[in-house]
């Protein structure tokens, strides 16, 4: 297939940008990844299904990828939990770890290339001191190393921040620090007691700082830098704007990234997540509430990245009883055309012939492509449930293969993105009924109403609350169902 043309907001020009690769073929992502030392909060799973939704609308573009998360497995935090726990880095670090690739799996996020972890990348860094060193861009304080930001002119190119009142020679030992206050960060860390964490390196005893992990690892893998960066909001000041310092620094004569893109906070109920005000989450937290991990994907990836998402489980509901209308149309879609597995081989390179999908399809993609506008792409989604049930009103049992087949494709491509939609026949619900028995019994109820049957219809509806199923009717005249709690 042709590739399609993709425009980017790079946070660095602050404008949207058309996405150039080095090779289409071989685009290459870094994503900074989680510090293991807890479960991820849903702010933290935004950013990683961000992650998932620019892989899949590439790969829906035609793109192959070469894509890389790190995994933050040592920093102060960690260090000071394992001490406190008396037990090794490695041995805290593991549970965390599998925790994370569990919800990564639980929500449908695709597996990357790599995966590289800062622990596996110690000698790397090392080596990234030596170039700084060189360059007049490092210098050792009290036997740790840190970075010069004066003497590195192009220091708040990214995030845009102020230089010009630094106090020069102020540094920071921590790995993280306040906002918008501007010092020499730590390269190297010397070992401060025998519990810390060290390796022994050329260097001496010691480990790296947070900021020089990421520019390390982005080399390690991929020789030099990438096409694409990303990460959340929160990284952009300090952590990228020192990633770039150093990487720049160090190899002033590549690009270090083409595009950053940074995913906007997540807010719960207007508000910003806190455990103080008790609206902290992580995913295990709203798994365990009953609440199904396709719709919080669907809720999580509805809004645009580089927008505020105010999560809050009356708009998870909302965001379950909008994903069943797509669910439905689509098993109306397979039963009507007698469609159920049959997985398309290649829709990649499919030409529609029904005029009103073949422009749907276009909207769709052209939506993705234009800085990953998924409530636009979810317009034509909705549109194509409109077209689909207006059609299977008015032609009942009779059939257009044309229309059914090709409907059915395009949910089937609109599927790699969202990752939520089934497509399989009597798929079990509960006590043995089938989410086909359920929609036929809706059907039958619908056809009651038109008829001005309203007996037949509430004895439909009482009956699957009988069952355990409750129906919703939409003002657009859409039909819902969920299983009572």
């Amino acid at each position: 297939m042709s590739l399609v043309p993709f425009v980017f907001q790079n946070s660095k020009s602050g404008k949207k940008e058309p996405f150039l690769p080095k090779d289409p073929t071989n685009v290459t992502i870094y994503s900074c990844g989680p510090t293991v030392y807890n479960f991820a909060h849903i702010g933290n799973i935004r950013s990683f299904l961000f992650v998932d939704v620019l892989r899949r609308s590439l790969l829906l573009g035609g793109y192959k990828l070469n894509q890389s998360m790190n995994i933050t497995d040592i920093d102060d935090k960690i260090i000071n939990e394992s001490i406190k726990r008396k037990v090794s880095v490695e041995e805290f670090t593991k549970p965390w770890t599998e925790a994370f690739f569990k919800d990564l799996e639980t929500l449908h996020v695709q597996k990357l290339e790599h995966y590289p972890k800062a622990t596996e990348s110690i000698e790397d860094m090392v080596d990234f001191i030596e170039p700084l060193k060189t360059n007049g861009l490092a210098y050792e304080k009290e036997g740790n190393i840190y970075f010069s930001i004066q003497n590195f002119k192009q220091y708040g190119i990214l995030s845009k921040i102020d230089v010009a009142g630094m106090k020069s020679g102020v540094r920071y030992d921590a790995d993280e620090y306040e906002k918008d206050d501007v010092r020499d960060f730590v390269l190297w860390k010397n070992q401060k007691t025998e519990e810390e964490k060290c390796w022994h390196t050329k260097l001496g005893k010691g480990r790296p700082g947070w900021h020089l992990e990421c520019s390390a690892m982005i080399r390690k893998v991929y020789g030099s830098g990438v096409d694409i960066h990303t990460g959340g909001i929160d990284l952009l000041f300090p952590h990228h704007e020192n990633e770039m310092a150093i990487s720049t620094g160090a190899y002033p004569e590549e690009e270090f990234v083409g595009t950053w893109l940074h995913c906007e906070h997540l807010l719960v109920d207007g508000e910003k997540m806190s455990k103080s005000k008790g609206n902290f989450y992580t995913l295990r937290d709203i798994l365990e509430k009953g609440y199904d991990p396709n719709s919080i994907r669907y809720h999580l990836i509805s809004a645009h990245y580089r927008s505020k998402l105010n999560f809050s489980l009356i708009k998870l509901e909302e965001s379950k009883i909008a994903m069943e209308r797509i669910q439905n149309a689509i098993y109306r879609v397979l039963a009507a055309g007698n469609l159920w597995d049959q997985v398309p081989e290649d829709f990649d390179n499919f030409n529609f012939t029904v005029p009103e999908l073949q422009n749907l399809n276009l909207e769709f993609i052209r939506s993705l492509a234009d800085d990953l506008n998924i409530p636009k792409a979810l317009a034509s989604v909705f549109e194509l449930v409109r077209i689909v049930n207006q059609f299977l009103d008015a032609n009942g049992d009779a059939t257009q293969d044309a229309f059914l087949k090709e409907s059915i494709l395009l949910f089937y491509k609109i599927n790699e993105l969202f990752a939520v939609f089934q497509f399989k026949k009597k798929i079990q619900t509960l006590d043995g009924i089938s989410e086909e028995w359920i929609l036929e019994q809706i059907e039958q109820r619908k056809t009651a109403k038109q008829n001005k049957d309203f007996s037949t219809a509430d004895r439909i509806r009482k009956e699957l609350e009988e069952k355990g199923i409750l129906l919703a009717d939409t003002k657009e005249g859409i039909t819902t169902w969920k299983k009572a709690q």
